[in-house]
């Protein structure tokens, strides 16, 4: 008897800037069923002077999103580099990202956030969806201390992933953001949940501040899988060693269990104080050499991130088509 295919895996995998984009790269590798939610907090640079006159959600990251799920082939890969172009001028058009420009336009002409994006993904040929984690602007707050041990709240997603104090905790305004439904939809129904690599504290974390989006990581039945960042981040994150990005997520969230956490073994020195770390979180390690070639690197490759997701989830989580 012929065994039944296994369908494709339904990955989400949350973040925002660089980092995710990363992981979106090595997903499509993996599955074509993949959706990215985005954090919507940016306020510098295009998308902060695009947040501030029309008063729409920053698009940079969801732009950065879109391109890192164009295909290899031709059109993919054109389509990824014009998005990504910034143009130069003495004019009002100087710094302004392209894609940022037509994911504003577009919003303005479905006047619909998702409708916006899953139009874009089309133009692009994306392989996956881009959704925000809200669809309203989000400001992040970091309550910090500095050297002198002084109490200190910093705003604004720029001046917190440049902080030079230590972050205690963050938070949002508005507390209770209006989350994107069919964010919260997709984390509850996927197979996978994949967060990082990025920013911390303003692109990984600020999932868990939105009420619907943070019962939505802790209720599903997915996996949950960390991909712990190569290097410590200036800033925000400056120092730190890849056992304390755990520690602050069992400080933060002691209710939240992950499943695998994927670390590059020439990245984190002390193996096991990770993988004890690791158990606190209910989860195991998956040592696999992810960073760009050649030598230490702040990079993830996208072929060996891709191998790493494939030898964690691709063996018997996902039942036969029904």
């Amino acid at each position: 008897m012929t065994a039944t295919p296994k369908r494709p895996l339904d990955v989400v995998a949350l973040g925002g800037g660089h980092g995710l984009a990363a992981s979106l790269k090595a997903l499509r590798k993996v599955t074509p069923h993949l959706t990215a939610v985005v954090g919507v907090s940016d306020d510098g640079g295009s998308s902060g002077r695009i947040r501030e006159q029309f008063g729409v959600l920053p698009p940079g990251d969801l732009r950065m999103a879109l391109a890192a799920l164009c295909g290899d082939d031709t059109w993919g890969s054109t389509w990824a580099r014009v998005l990504q172009h910034r143009f130069t001028s003495a004019g009002d058009l100087d710094g302004h990202s392209l894609g940022n420009l037509l994911i504003t336009a577009l919003w303005e002409e479905t006047e619909d956030i998702v409708t916006g994006l899953e139009w874009v993904a089309r133009l692009l040929d994306a392989r996956g969806r881009v959704l925000p984690l809200s669809i309203e602007p989000l400001e992040i707050i970091a309550n910090v201390v500095t050297q002198s041990g002084k109490h200190e709240r910093v705003h604004g997603q720029v001046e917190v992933a440049t902080t030079a104090h230590e972050i205690q905790s963050i938070e949002l305004q508005p507390s209770d953001p209006k989350v994107c439904a069919q964010a919260v939809t997709a984390v509850m129904e996927c197979d996978a949940v994949v967060l990082g690599p990025g920013s911390w504290y303003t692109s990984v974390l600020t999932h868990f501040q939105v009420p619907e989006m943070a019962a939505a990581l802790h209720a599903t039945t997915a996996a949950r899988v960390l991909v712990l960042n190569l290097k410590a981040q200036s800033g925000e994150t400056a120092g730190y060693l890849p056992t304390k990005y755990l520690e602050v997520l069992a400080t933060s969230h002691p209710d939240f269990r992950l499943d695998y956490v994927i670390a590059d073994p020439g990245h984190v020195g002390d193996t096991e104080s990770l993988i004890a770390m690791a158990a606190e979180v209910g989860a195991k390690v998956h040592f696999a050499k992810v960073g760009t070639e050649p030598g230490p690197s702040d990079q993830h490759d996208s072929v060996l991130l891709a191998s790493a997701f494939n030898s964690i989830l691709a063996h018997g989580r996902i039942s036969p088509w029904q």
